[in-house]
């Protein structure tokens, strides 16, 4: 046990650190002030007291949740609304506050789950290393591939496949850019943009058609997006061996069973009952 714990009078403080996917990094303490721990400052935050945080035995319900404030500094509603705090990578531990740098006892890690939220206040679930276990042993068969595009079993490098362009101008879900994309019309359906510039900038948008200077997103952006806006570009994959085989020359590593006969084979027969 950590010495700043074995005595009768304790001056332990409870911290939280949360990193979104987009690098943003933030953390909250339930001292009465500031605290510096590893190159972070962690700001004293009444809306996140210890009796928020509850802990159940089992696997079935992730064991954590978490309510807190919703702050214009640091977790806004805008960014709640915008999603970007789905699957950000939480640390709940306990410190020292007179000697922040003697160590810290970890309590629990994870990635958050969908964050919900009303009127000034946020809730949200910890999905867990346990919870994982609940997750399937083996991949299941399907035609089309599992591997995520460009991933490690998928085995291409993305940097082949990322693209710069600068947006001439906005209609709904569809950004049209100043110079053409490359390939041919929907090379960039099922892949992603990343927006560079704006409010919007750090999200990602999903991407489902594509032609030759313009992509039609999968939901309109939360934020205004303005002409001269840069993103990032990365195209997508439909999942399908004709694909890999065709236009990547990646058959080798296709990770699905696209010749597996499926449940219907005897109904394709005629007579069949």
């Amino acid at each position: 046990m950590d010495v700043w714990l074995a005595g009768d009078l304790t001056s332990a403080a409870y911290a939280w650190r949360l990193e979104r996917r987009d690098g943003v990094t933030i953390g909250f303490t339930s001292h009465d002030r500031d605290v510096e721990i590893d190159g972070l400052l962690y700001r004293a935050s009444p809306g996140m007291e210890p009796s928020t945080i509850s802990e159940s035995l089992g696997l079935e319900n992730n064991g954590l949740e978490i309510t807190g404030m919703v702050s214009g500094d640091a977790i806004s509603e805008e960014d709640l609304s915008a999603g970007r705090w789905n699957g950000c990578a939480l640390s709940v531990f306990l410190f020292d506050w007179t000697q922040p740098a003697a160590g810290k006892r970890i309590l629990a890690q994870g990635e958050l789950g969908q964050v919900s939220y009303s009127d000034e206040s946020f809730q949200v679930e910890l999905d867990s290393a346990a919870a994982r276990l609940s997750a399937p042993a083996v991949p299941y068969t399907s035609p089309g591939c599992r591997a995520s595009f460009c991933g490690g079993d998928c085995g291409l490098n993305q940097a082949r496949f990322r693209h710069m362009r600068t947006v001439s101008h906005v209609d709904g879900e569809q950004i049209i850019f100043q110079d053409q994309l490359p390939g041919n019309p929907n090379d960039f359906a099922y892949g992603y943009l990343r927006w560079l510039d704006g409010g919007n900038s750090g999200d990602i948008s999903d991407i489902y058609i594509s032609d030759e200077d313009s992509v039609a997103l999968a939901a309109v952006p939360e934020f205004e997006v303005r002409p001269g806006a840069r993103v990032i570009l990365v195209e997508g994959c439909d999942k399908s061996i004709a694909t890999c085989a065709t236009r990547f020359s990646n058959a080798v590593n296709f990770r699905g069973e696209p010749h597996l006969p499926g449940n219907d084979l005897l109904t394709r027969y005629p007579g069949a009952s």
